[in-house]
């Protein structure tokens, strides 16, 4: 049997390569044909809520000729296209209607947006049904069009968004912001300009699997991020890559090793992570000082914006940070983490009682 010769191994590695090419290219249109379709099916439910209400604004006893016309339709429907036209469907339309025919999101531009149509007074809608079905159940207008924004920006599945409408990500962002940020997020969502807004308090690292009061290593915990990478991406937000984790620094003879090291694209700027389990001392936040020192100096280029740094502890005294940062402080911050998810409704009481 002979060998190969060398133009038939480059044969073959040029097929295989234009095999998946190939494939990835249709891979990659049956997605975005399946997107078209359910974003589709979303107008076409709008469409059909409006009719019903219209419809049943013409009966004199509206509830009873609402109840009829949903069941006659039902029927109809059914009979017609098949399953997925109940009455109780047909009632979440008639909502879906009522929702938004009178909810306006703005001029908020997404990549996917050209080419939608338009409802009522300029409305688009860029989801799917699923996930619309949950964003109608926020009865705050602010918070549900911030999870619409981030749902379409991120393109988050149900199950993200579903994770982070339950770790209370509007309130904790909310809460630093003051009234004008809290208001911005329901217009432009988490938009990053300056480094407090990558920054969150309390950080919520449910995915961890750590009990809320268990004995673990600062070891541990990083281990389990790592394993946790993508969950805990979601959770930092927009714009971040991993660099790496116990990254070493070295001064002279002396090493030094930083937790983990992400990049934000959107600012432009690496931020480092130092995990400490138990409460935050002056010496941890001196020590994330002389790290960002090390990245401004001598990794990050010069058109690269400053280093920010995070302490992650499991509780903090706002009195030592306050006194061992600067006044004029804008790269180190320390930030409270918990590994059940948070009371919605204890930071909503919070968030309200600030604004």
């Amino acid at each position: 049997m002979r060998d190969a010769t060398p133009g038939e191994v480059d044969g073959k590695e040029g097929g295989d390569r234009l095999c998946k090419s190939v494939a990835d290219v249709l891979t990659q249109a049956r997605m975005r044909a399946q997107n078209a379709v359910n974003v589709s099916m979303v107008y076409a439910y709008y469409e059909i809520g409006r009719m019903i209400v219209e419809e049943e604004q013409q009966g004199e006893d509206r509830a009873a000729y609402g109840a009829h016309v949903l069941k006659k339709l039902s029927a109809y429907l059914t009979k017609r296209f098949g399953r997925g036209y109940s009455t109780d469907n047909l009632k979440l339309m008639r909502r879906f209607y009522v929702v938004y025919s009178h909810d306006q999101i703005g001029e908020t531009p997404f990549p996917q947006s050209d080419g939608l149509p338009t409802v009522g007074a300029g409305r688009r809608f860029y989801l799917s049904w699923s996930h619309y079905l949950k964003l109608m159940r926020i009865p705050s207008i602010e918070e549900r069009h911030f999870y619409e924004i981030e749902s379409a920006r991120n393109h988050w599945s149900l199950a993200e968004l579903n994770r982070q409408f339950d770790s209370a990500l509007y309130e904790r962002l909310a809460l630093g912001r003051g009234k004008e940020g809290a208001r911005n997020l329901a217009v432009e969502g988490q938009a990053a300009r300056v480094p407090e807004d990558l920054v969150k308090d309390p950080y919520v690292l449910e995915f961890l699997g750590l009990p809320e009061r268990a004995s673990y290593s600062e070891a541990e915990l990083e281990s389990r991020l790592i394993d946790n990478l993508q969950t805990f991406l979601l959770e930092l937000g927009t714009g971040f890559a991993f660099v790496g984790r116990q990254v070493r620094l070295s001064f002279e003879e002396e090493h030094f090793y930083v937790d983990l090291v992400f990049y934000n694209r959107l600012l432009r700027c690496f931020v480092l992570f130092d995990l400490k389990i138990g409460g935050l001392r002056h010496q941890d936040i001196g020590q994330m000082q002389m790290y960002v020192n090390y990245y401004d100096r001598r990794v990050k280029l010069e058109d690269e914006n400053p280093t920010i740094g995070i302490v992650l502890c499991k509780d903090k005294k706002e009195s030592v940070v306050e006194m061992t940062l600067s006044e004029d402080n804008s790269q180190i911050f320390a930030s409270r983490y918990q590994t059940v998810l948070p009371s919605k409704e204890d930071l909503k009481r919070l968030l309200e009682e600030g604004l």
